[in-house]
């Protein structure tokens, strides 16, 4: 707790503490949230050695809070350096998240097999994109590279339909409508196939014709901005090197909130976590 105490005065604005920290108005907490990591990472074995897979699951725990804020502290700075420094700041992230988590469980005697759901932009190889030639890399990249022959890379492609987003950050969700997918990208490809839902193997044998790209392929994330879509959700990309396989709804539908109305003041929600 000392060393966190040294975000506390910025309370929850983090980005009031990350340009605080780039542009020297504030010392940052580099030192305090590394410091912290290398503790427990030096306590490991004495850790380990108390209560068999209890202790062990616990150390994990704490050590991935430890890296947590170590990431973090670092991606708030990197705001203020540009967007593809941030990005791959916050996709490097999860992506070591993921590969300790199969450390984790491999250390056990067991084979590891995960299954880890994001958006296309985090999962789909960001080589086969023009993001990637940007500079930016996401998930999808780095578990290809890291472990090769061992992932399967599943995209999601839809041509119209409704979706639950934001307008901007930290603005409330909304249910927009999403638009008919434009000429020449893969959504509107697939929709012209008149099939409702299907999907697609993208591995070497299968029926890759047109999908070689370059083409149009729409993102949907958070953030859904139909008056800007063309320059705020599409990009090119090369479909059959991006993922091994796609699954495509032509219509798709918005995600419903399991509780429609917020709890009473005080009250804590159903579905709020326990035993954290």
């Amino acid at each position: 707790r000392y060393r966190y105490s040294c975000f506390d005065h910025f309370g929850e604005d983090t980005q009031a503490y990350g340009y605080a920290a780039t542009f020297g108005l504030a010392e940052s907490c580099e030192e305090e949230a590394l410091g912290q990591l290398i503790e427990l990472q030096q306590r490991a074995v004495a850790y380990a050695s108390r209560d068999g897979h209890v202790a062990d699951d616990e150390f994990f725990f704490a050590e991935q809070n430890a890296r947590l804020v170590k990431n973090a502290e670092e991606y708030y700075r990197s705001m203020f350096r540009g967007r593809v420094e941030s990005w791959n700041r916050r996709d490097a992230h999860m992506a070591e998240t993921l590969e300790a988590l199969a450390a984790h469980l491999e250390g056990r005697g067991r084979k590891a097999k995960i299954v880890l759901w994001e958006h296309n932009s985090h999962l789909g190889d960001a080589r086969a994109t023009e993001i990637g030639e940007g500079g930016e890399f996401n998930v999808g990249q780095l578990v290809r590279e890291r472990y090769p022959g061992q992932s399967v890379l599943v995209g999601f492609t839809t041509h119209h339909g409704t979706v639950t987003a934001a307008s901007n950050w930290d603005s409330p969700a909304e249910r927009k409508r999403v638009r008919p997918a434009l000429p020449g990208s893969y959504e509107a490809l697939f929709h012209e196939l008149g099939i409702g839902r299907f999907m697609l193997g993208l591995r070497s044998g299968a029926p890759m014709e047109g999908l070689r790209g370059p083409r149009l392929e729409r993102a949907i994330g958070v953030i859904y901005r139909p008056e800007t879509e063309r320059m705020s959700h599409y990009f090119r990309a090369r479909l059959s090197d991006q993922f091994d396989a796609v699954m495509h709804f032509d219509e798709t539908r918005a995600v419903e909130p399991l509780e429609r109305i917020a709890a009473p003041s005080g009250e804590v929600a159903e579905t709020f976590p326990t035993g954290v």
